[in-house]
C-alpha cells in the first residue's frame, strides 16, 4: 500500500510514520516529489492497518496498489525517476544516446569507436566484454581484458560506460568498471542476479526478455527496485514473434505503455530490435516520437567486419548522419539532444 504523507510534514513526522509502519511488520520506501513524500509499504494488505495509518495526523491517506508491481508503479512515484550520472541525466528533458560496438575487440576498435560516438553527440559508450551468445562456437567477448579497455577508453574520453553483466558472481567486479551495469534479455528473469543488483547502488539498465510481457518485465524491475536500488533504467530491445524479416519485432507501443504504468525511465535498442542497420534510423526517429527517453545503437567502425552483431550495427557517417535527425525529430517532441 502507499501512504500519502500531508504537504506539510517534515523530516520527524516522515520518520514516524516510517517507524510505525516498521513496527507493523512493513518495508518502507520512501519517495520524495516536489509537493509531497509518499511512503511505500511492503507486505501484507490489511485493512485494520490502513484505518491505524489514516489516524494518524501526519497522513493525508492510504491507497492501495492493485498492480503486482508495486515500486516500479507510477502511483508509488507520480514523477518521472531521473537518474543522474557524472552530470548525464537519463528520464529527464534532454535525451540519453548509449551506443558503441556490440563487443570489445580490442584497443584500437574500441578506441575509434569511442570518439566516433562522442563527436557525434553519445554521452555513453556501450561495449560487451562478456557477450553471452546463442553458439557457444560464437566470439563470447574479451572478458577482464575487455574490462580493463573498457576502463581505459573511460579515462581517455570522459564517456560513461555500459557493460553486460552475466551472473550474480560478478556484479562487483563489473560495478567497479561500468558507470551503468546491463542486464541482458536473456537474464532479464535471473531473480538470483537481481536480487544482486537491488543491493548495490548503481544504475541497471533492464532489458525486456526476448518473450516477456510488459508485468513480467516491470517485475524484474521490481525485484531491483525491493533490493534498495532506485536506479533502474527498462530497455525495450524487441521481442520475438512470427516475423522472420526481422530479427526482433520492435515493440514501440510499449514505450508510451510502460510510461503510463511506471516511473522509470525507458530507453530503445533499434538494432537488437530489428537486426538491420539499414532500418535502425527509422526506428530511431520512432522511437524519440514516442517517448522514449534515450536510444541504445550499435557502432562499429567498420561493420562488415565486426565479431559481432555487424549486420545490424552502423558505420560512423551513419551514425552521425542519424544523430543529426534526431535533433529535429526530438525537438518536435518537446526534448533536446
Amino acid at each position: 500500500m502507499i501512504v500519502v504523507l500531508n504537504r506539510d510534514a517534515d523530516e520527524k513526522a516522515i520518520s514516524k510514520v516510517a517507524e510505525k509502519l516498521n513496527r507493523m511488520g512493513y518495508g518502507v520506501h520512501r519517495s520524495t516529489g516536489e509537493n509531497r513524500t509518499i511512503l511505500g509499504a511492503i507486505g501484507e494488505r490489511r485493512e485494520e492497518a490502513a484505518h491505524t495509518l489514516e489516524a494518524m495526523p501526519e497522513v493525508e491517506k492510504v491507497v492501495f496498489v492493485t498492480s503486482p508491481f508495486k515500486l516500479a508503479s507510477r502511483d508509488f512515484h507520480p514523477e518521472n525517476t531521473v537518474i543522474e550520472i557524472n552530470g548525464v541525466s537519463i528520464g529527464g528533458s534532454a535525451l540519453a544516446v548509449m551506443a558503441g560496438p556490440c563487443a570489445v575487440e580490442g584497443e584500437g576498435q574500441l578506441l575509434k569507436a569511442a570518439w566516433t560516438v562522442k563527436e557525434a553527440g553519445a554521452q555513453v559508450l556501450r561495449a560487451g566484454a562478456f557477450k553471452p551468445r546463442t553458439s557457444p562456437y560464437s566470439f563470447q567477448g574479451m572478458e577482464k581484458e575487455g574490462l580493463r579497455l573498457l576502463e581505459k577508453v573511460r579515462r581517455e574520453t570522459g564517456l560513461l560506460i555500459v557493460t553486460e553483466v552475466m551472473d550474480q558472481f560478478t556484479v562487483g567486479e563489473l560495478a567497479e568498471c561500468a558507470d551503468i551495469i546491463q542486464v541482458g534479455t536473456r537474464n532479464m528473469q535471473n531473480f538470483y542476479l537481481l536480487r544482486e543488483l537491488g543491493k548495490i547502488r548503481k544504475p541497471v539498465l533492464l532489458k525486456r526478455g526476448m518473450s516477456a510481457t510488459i508485468e513480467e518485465w516491470l517485475m524484474a524491475a521490481e525485484y531491483i527496485l525491493s533490493g534498495g536500488n532506485y536506479q533502474v533504467i527498462l530497455c525495450e530491445r524487441g521481442i520475438r514473434t512470427f516475423e522472420p524479416y526481422t530479427r526482433n519485432t520492435l515493440d514501440l507501443s510499449a514505450v508510451p505503455l510502460v510510461k503510463q504504468l511506471s516511473h522509470l525511465p525507458v530507453i530503445v535498442d533499434p538494432s537488437h530490435g530489428t537486426g538491420k542497420s539499414s532500418l535502425v534510423p527509422a526506428m530511431s526517429r520512432a522511437a524519440v516520437a514516442a517517448g522514449a527517453d534515450g536510444l541504445l545503437i550499435e557502432v562499429h567502425p567498420h561493420p562488415q567486419e565486426a565479431l559481432s552483431d555487424g549486420p545490424q550495427s552502423l558505420n560512423p557517417g551513419q551514425f552521425a548522419a542519424l544523430m543529426e535527425e534526431l535533433k529535429g525529430v526530438a525537438a518536435c517532441v518537446g526534448r533536446e539532444l
